[in-house]
């Protein structure tokens, strides 16, 4: 079989695994991997397999998104996230809807620390609904701003996906 067969083949094999929902990373590195191994030798697919695991787990770059994650963990726990909240409160919570702006004020703090949009949304979350419900604001009003502003982190340098896009 030809270069050209084998690259047309593996596509096609990569669209079906795609539609039978393997996951993206799986579908590509299986397809590369049998085509490579198919072209070249089992020897030395097996060899590039190897090479490409250890490069990717031994990614200095790569080493900052656990140290985020490791981040976001000490600042939830050392109460940080309550601090920036009260901080956000005391500057804004004077005015109409204050609660809420306060509570994006500290989602974008929490965010910039740690730099996921799951992990702000779920720790100011615990902090700011219980705190909305005890103003008396309306549950879908206060999960809706908590869920939106937590997407900030994403935004904020230096954040998980700006990391992967500098990479």
């Amino acid at each position: 079989m030809s270069d050209i067969t084998v690259g047309v083949i593996g596509i096609a094999v990569l669209m079906v695994l795609f539609l039978i929902r393997v996951p993206v990373a799986f579908s590509m590195a299986i397809v590369g991997f049998t085509g490579f191994a198919y072209l070249s030798g089992p020897q030395a697919g097996m060899s590039i397999l190897a090479r490409d695991v250890f490069e990717q787990f031994s990614s200095y770059p790569l080493s900052c998104i656990p140290m985020f994650i490791l981040m976001g963990c000490f600042a939830f726990h050392s109460g940080i996230s309550k601090k920036l909240y009260d901080t956000a409160y005391a500057w804004v919570g004077h005015v109409r809807g204050g609660l809420i702006m306060a509570t994006v004020l500290a989602c974008a703090g929490f965010g910039a620390i740690c730099g996921s949009s799951a992990a702000t949304a779920a720790t100011m979350g615990k902090i700011a609904i219980p705190e909305m419900k005890r103003y008396h604001y309306d549950d879908t009003l206060a999960t809706g701003s908590v869920a939106s502003a937590g997407t900030l982190g994403e935004m904020i340098p230096p954040s998980t996906v700006f990391l992967i896009y500098g990479i």
